[in-house]
């Protein structure tokens, strides 16, 4: 399904997003190997329980058997039997920079991956597709590792405070007014993390009485914040904006249940970009619902800001909209920048308000110095105030790399979810065998790739998730393609029904395509 949108005039530029159908056959075909996997998976239970097969997942002692459980044993089914085959996929660990290559230290499994052990080996010169180093700021190098080493030797390493009490320093603040003019806003908070932004603010800002409208794939530290708040939540459809809408209606109709009292808020939840998809949020029309409906919007731009924009000031930008529409935006400092943490951008009054009541303001220690410093620095040079044109050649290198690999990955025939100028690229494998297959055999050829299941994921849309950067040269992303392709061809995981015709003549940074339908 191909949406190429220009809605009554709210889109300033064309918004296309892929989302092809699962083909039929691979769909039962995956359906039927998660059966085999499950059957097989209670066979091993079962020969466990005779002790016939060495149990070694978490039991009670012999003498605990008669108290009431400890752990319990069905909702360990799928780690045990299905997640454990491929465990190896994951918490690779990596012993460099996580920049644009990567050393890994190798690591073997003589128990069928319940238990590792290191061989003392590093594989050098991993291609990195996996880190979310948008701009290339993930660094041993350069003026953001100098100013950070510099500031590091002058304040420490930690603060050992919170910001309502000794923790507050000068590069705090200037962080923040600088956040805030980055932005466009009128005031920011910074915060330690990424995750608690999220999930610790959102209870400050709604509770018993209010509603939240959350997009059904927001980000788990959203959902978190939701639950956390005590406000009552409905979900719509991703970036389907009738299901939005029809929730705006019933909320204003409706009222509260039982009492039928009006709500006393009603917050919009949704994200830039969404990290599984590779979509991107339909703001403008988030944004005239919004104002018709007269309700509140949180912004969650972790993946978007400093990613998308001409100068990577988020969707906001992308779209040519104007900050003060979005109520409450929030966004990381763990992805383009290089860093830690999180921030939250709005209206003074809301701003002051989260320094008193915000949990994650009051009780959490504050950012380090050196990790503030390195955010500083690589913000300056995006906005272009480090006198440099390099933040902006950063910017429209992604651009170019996200167009380039995402165009090339659709002609060779797979299967490519999200909008095509997302840096989340996700390419679908479908079958549980697929998913460890894909990450052992891409790692053999010195890529490094995240593949993604279920329960990230719906069951049957297992996937590889690919992160461009800056950093990647178009050397490294052709050798990735080479690679990616030849592993396609051994799963055959080219299942695109929709193969696009290459154009020789067509430069590395164009955009246009011919669409042939078999």
């Amino acid at each position: 399904i191909n949406h190429i949108v220009h809605n009554g005039g709210l889109y300033k530029r064309p918004f296309n997003e892929a989302f092809e159908e699962t083909p039929m056959l691979v769909a039962v075909l995956t359906y039927v190997g998660y059966g085999v996997l499950t059957l097989f998976g209670y066979l091993r239970d079962f020969m466990r329980q005779w002790k016939i097969e060495k149990c070694q997942n978490a039991t009670e002692r012999e003498e605990q058997k008669d108290f009431v459980p400890l752990y319990q044993d069905f909702e360990n089914f799928y780690n045990r039997n299905l997640y454990m085959r491929i465990r190896d996929s994951w918490n690779r660990p990596i012993c460099s920079v996580p920049g644009a290559k990567v050393d890994m230290m190798e690591r073997v499994s003589h128990d069928y991956n319940w238990t590792f052990t290191y061989t003392g080996r590093v594989i050098k010169d991993i291609i990195n597709m996996g880190s979310y180093n948008y701009l290339g700021f993930a660094q041993k190098a350069g003026t953001c590792q100098e100013a950070a080493a510099k500031v590091l030797s002058q304040y420490g390493a930690g603060v050992c405070s919170t910001r309502q009490e000794m923790g507050n320093l000068d590069k705090h603040e200037e962080l923040e007014k600088l956040v805030a003019r980055f932005l466009g806003v009128e005031s920011a908070m910074a915060y330690g993390m990424g995750f608690a932004t999220n999930s610790m603010n959102i209870p400050a800002l709604v509770g018993k009485g209010c509603l939240i409208l959350s997009d059904e794939l927001n980000h788990a530290s959203l959902v978190l914040g939701a639950r956390l708040s005590g406000a009552t939540i409905r979900i719509f459809k991703h970036n389907n904006m009738q299901s939005l809408e029809k929730l705006l209606k019933d909320a204003i109709v409706h009222g509260q249940p039982r009492t039928r009292r009006p709500w006393k808020k009603i917050l919009i939840l949704v994200e830039g970009i969404y990290s599984m998809e590779g979509s991107i949020v339909r703001l403008p029309e988030v944004i005239a619902l919004k104002k018709k409906y007269k309700s509140y919007l949180y912004l969650d731009e972790a993946h978007s800001i400093g990613a998308l924009g001409p100068s990577g000031r988020g969707v906001v930008e992308y779209f040519g909209l104007n900050p003060e529409d979005v109520d409450v935006m929030m966004g990381t400092f763990t992805k383009s920048f290089g860093a830690a943490g999180g921030y939250i951008g709005g209206k003074k009054e809301l701003i002051d308000y989260l320094r008193t009541y915000s949990h994650s303001a009051v009780y959490a220690t504050s950012l380090s110095p050196p990790v503030v410093e390195q955010i500083i620095t690589s913000m300056k040079c995006i906005m272009g105030e480090d006198g440099t044109t390099v933040g902006k050649a950063r910017v429209q290198q992604l651009a170019e790399n996200t167009r380039y690999f995402r165009r090339r990955l659709k002609e060779m025939g797979f299967i490519i979810y999200g909008n095509e100028d997302s840096p989340v690229v996700p390419l679908m494998l479908y079958m549980p065998a697929k998913i460890g297959a894909f990450g052992r055999e891409m790692l053999k050829r010195n890529i490094g790739v995240v593949v993604v299941g279920f329960p990230a994921t719906p069951i049957i849309e297992s996937r590889a998730r690919f992160c461009l950067s800056a950093a990647h040269t178009k050397e490294m992303l052709d050798t990735a393609l080479k690679e990616i392709s030849e592993v396609g061809d051994l799963l055959q995981l080219k299942y695109s029904r929709h193969r696009l015709v290459p154009l020789l003549d067509r430069p590395f940074d164009e955009t246009t395509y011919e669409e042939t339908e078999d």
